[in-house]
């Protein structure tokens, strides 16, 4: 049975993985969510209801060292997916790496835009998993990875979506030009930053799913085009 069969059925696509969800928040499920972009997205994503309560101290603590982001569909995300899906030539017939895939939207979305392959990085063995199983929601296939450093080869288009709130992924920029022709990179959480090589290229309104009510600031998602050609100097494309 197709995970588009098991979504029609109203059943879960992996019982190991929604395990897993529940014993880290319980009474937590995942459920399809059709995602507000311009093709078709589906991804399975924490219940919209999910419990908010007073969570107990040991609950708190594994949530802390397990978070829960691969069962969101962050802001940036959202809109870089949506990017792509509306401007298809960004990756089509391109080799794509997926940096941080979480959920996998940018990959996907990559994927269903026409790139040649997509490789989705993440340390978490649960978001790669998320991935894969979202990859299959939306008939197509994510080579998967715990380390990017590792793939082999050169990469076309290095995507980045919401890894900023971490500040010391600043200093993975740099690493990110030298790794592919094009990064694109899309933020929420930083205002705004001056690197050499990289020049914004929109700022998109977009949300969280489910909804965590964030403030007007973390719905301003900004869109970030970098060259290592325009690091040196170079010409950039018009």
């Amino acid at each position: 049975m197709s995970d588009r069969q098991i979504r029609a059925g109203g059943e879960f696509a992996n019982p190991c993985l929604q395990a897993q969800l529940a014993d880290l928040l319980p009474g937590a499920r995942l459920e399809p969510v059709d995602l507000p972009v311009s093709r078709p997205l589906v991804l399975w994503l924490l219940n919209a209801d999910y419990p908010q309560g007073n969570l107990e101290a040991e609950q708190v603590g594994r949530l802390m060292d397990e978070p829960l982001y691969w069962s969101f569909c962050w802001a940036s995300g959202l809109v870089l997916a949506d990017w792509l899906l509306a401007r298809p030539e960004w990756v089509a017939g391109k080799r794509v790496l997926d940096f941080g895939c979480g959920s996998g939207v940018a990959g996907i979305a990559a994927a269903l835009a026409g790139a040649r392959e997509v490789i989705a990085c993440d340390i978490d063995p649960l978001a790669l998993e998320a991935a894969r199983l979202n990859a299959a929601l939306n008939d197509v296939e994510l080579q998967l990875s715990a380390d990017y450093q590792a793939v082999q080869g050169r990469v076309d288009v290095l995507t980045v979506a919401d890894v900023l709130y971490d500040r010391a992924n600043l200093d993975s920029l740099d690493s990110f030009l030298a790794r592919a022709d094009q990064v694109l990179l899309a933020d929420s959480r930083i205002k705004d930053f001056s690197r050499p090589g990289y020049r914004r290229l929109a700022t998109r309104e977009g949300h969280t799913l489910p909804d965590l009510d964030e403030s007007a600031e973390f719905r301003d998602v900004r869109l970030y085009l970098g060259e290592l050609s325009a690091s040196r100097g170079g010409p950039g494309p018009t």
